[in-house]
């Protein structure tokens, strides 16, 4: 009997409240069930949502009161499945645990919203969601199969840079796979969130169960994401789904946008918040640098030498200098410094003409949020002038390119400016196969509409799940190609061999 199944993701961002968030999740659901979906995967943090650009008021050594304002707000909108802080494990899959006497179920009842939607679509479900258990909070997914109900659970075992002030530590012990059988294939399947595919051992730990579904749902919108997943297919000889939410920043919840102009990151001590421009990004100012040019692109490279940035001559002409807003040229000795640079996609006003002078009190500078800017380009005297645009890489260097668009009336070159509704993450949701061969995907840019039956946010492909045995032919990460005779990994709480099927 063939093993084809017809595997979905779904590129579904987060609504203002969980009540609508889950009937988008139905209603998506449907709408797969439709396309003839047998598997669907949901992004990370999907239902109680993943508070993408918030703070919390957070600094070393200081807190906002307002920050606490906006987790007691998140802290909320996440789902009590009914589970313990601990992880009850088996004892609350199969619906053991003590149930409160004026209730017929643990939890909020979403668990049990879940399984319905299972059961009615006939859709094997894999959601992303905050999880709230005691006094914390946990990024999870749960597996629901539309007979069994729930199969499992697991908690994300390590938080992502300021998620980890949010989240709190999973156990490792929830990395078991589970098992089902769907139109007559049998799946071993297991989820690994966003960096946690970055964990070689992890990624390992659900090879050595023989998963034959591996599961991704993310946050990452990165162009490094596509060739992630590719080469967890291929090593894992598995079907890959990845997910993540497409995200415009006029859909940040107003909990996290509300507050932006009044946050003020002080000392633990401090009563209350007062106005602050504080919780805005520090300006980045050049350092010591030199510049080449490749064609019409200009590369600056960090410089050790402090005295370098004023040796070094860069051999940009007149006629390549941006124009002002006036429509006059700038000198040559402040062209260094009249670009635009934009990090972490906020655009910073010119620079200081010196590097390293202190900014003054009276004449601190102001930098704009994305939704702050101007909606149009500003006009310049000569269309085919552009204002240089650069950005700061992670190991410092910064590349510096001019950024052309096309004039709507002559076709000629004009300054351009960011968007005033910005994705903060475009998405990339995608399906690859067991020899790392993508099969749907990635999307970019689309997600899911109020009341729309659009399908552009669903990606659907049929897999031959017995291509994974082909593929082990010559390679078995967790067999033959593994030499465990020499190498050997053991995980606190988790038992890797693999699951009965």
């Amino acid at each position: 009997m063939a093993q084809k199944l017809k595997v979905a993701v779904a590129q579904s961002r987060t609504r203002d409240t969980l009540s609508d968030t889950v009937r988008a999740l139905e209603r998506t659901t449907r709408l797969a069930a439709s396309k003839g979906a047998h598997v669907l995967l949901f992004p990370e943090a999907y239902l109680g949502g993943y508070p993408r650009t918030c703070t919390f008021g957070a600094a070393v050594g200081a807190r906002d009161p307002l920050g606490r304002q906006q987790y007691l707000h998140y802290f909320h909108d996440a789902v009590d499945l009914g589970d313990t802080p601990a992880g009850a494990g088996d004892d609350w899959v199969e619906k053991t645990l003590p149930v409160a006497k004026d209730k017929n179920f643990r939890g909020d009842g979403t668990r049990e919203y879940l399984e319905r939607i299972s059961r009615d679509t006939g859709v094997l479900l894999i959601v992303g969601l905050i999880e709230r258990a005691g006094g914390s909070l946990y990024c999870a997914v749960v597996y629901v199969d539309p007979k069994r109900g729930t199969l499992g659970k697991r908690r994300k075992v390590m938080p992502t840079g300021s998620e980890r002030l949010v989240w709190a530590q999973g156990s490792p012990s929830t990395l078991k796979a589970v098992t089902t059988e769907i139109n007559g294939v049998k799946l071993t399947l297991a989820a690994a969130i966003c960096w946690e595919n970055f964990m070689p051992l992890l990624r390992q730990s659900l090879y050595s169960q023989n998963v034959n579904l591996y599961l991704a749902p993310t946050a990452d919108p990165r162009d490094t994401w596509l060739p992630l997943m590719r080469t967890v297919a291929f090593e894992g000889r598995a079907v890959v789904l990845s997910a993540n939410q497409c995200v415009r920043q006029s859909e940040l919840p107003s909990w996290i946008t509300a507050g932006r102009e009044y946050t003020n990151v002080s000392s633990h001590h401090t009563i209350e918040a007062r106005p602050s421009t504080s919780h805005r990004p520090t300006r980045q100012r050049r350092q010591p640098s030199i510049t080449t040019l490749e064609g019409s692109h200009e590369i600056v490279w960090p410089c050790n030498d402090p005295n370098a940035a004023a040796t070094t001559t860069t051999t940009t002409t007149a006629e390549a200098l941006p124009e002002i807003d006036s429509g006059t040229h700038p000198s040559h000795e402040t062209e260094e410094h009249a670009s635009s640079t934009i990090i972490n996609g906020v655009e910073l006003p010119e620079q200081d003409p010196d590097p390293f002078a202190a900014p003054s009190p009276t004449s601190r500078p102001t930098i704009h949020s994305p939704s702050q800017l101007p909606p149009h380009p500003p006009s310049f005297s000569d269309s085919t002038k552009c204002r240089r645009k650069s950005i700061i890489t992670e190991d410092e260097h910064e590349i510096t390119w001019p950024d052309h668009t096309v004039d709507a009336k002559n076709g000629a070159a004009s300054t351009s400016s960011p968007p005033s509704d910005p994705y903060l993450s475009g998405g990339g949701s995608c399906i690859v196969g067991p020899m790392g061969n993508v099969l749907a995907g990635p999307i970019w840019n689309v997600s899911d509409s109020d009341g729309d039956d659009d399908c552009g946010h669903i990606l659907i492909t049929e897999v031959d799940f017995e291509d994974c045995e082909r593929g082990r032919l010559d390679l078995d990460v967790a067999g033959s190609y593994s030499r465990n005779d020499a190498f050997k990994l053991t995980v606190e709480g988790l038992d890797l061999a693999p699951p009965p099927t």
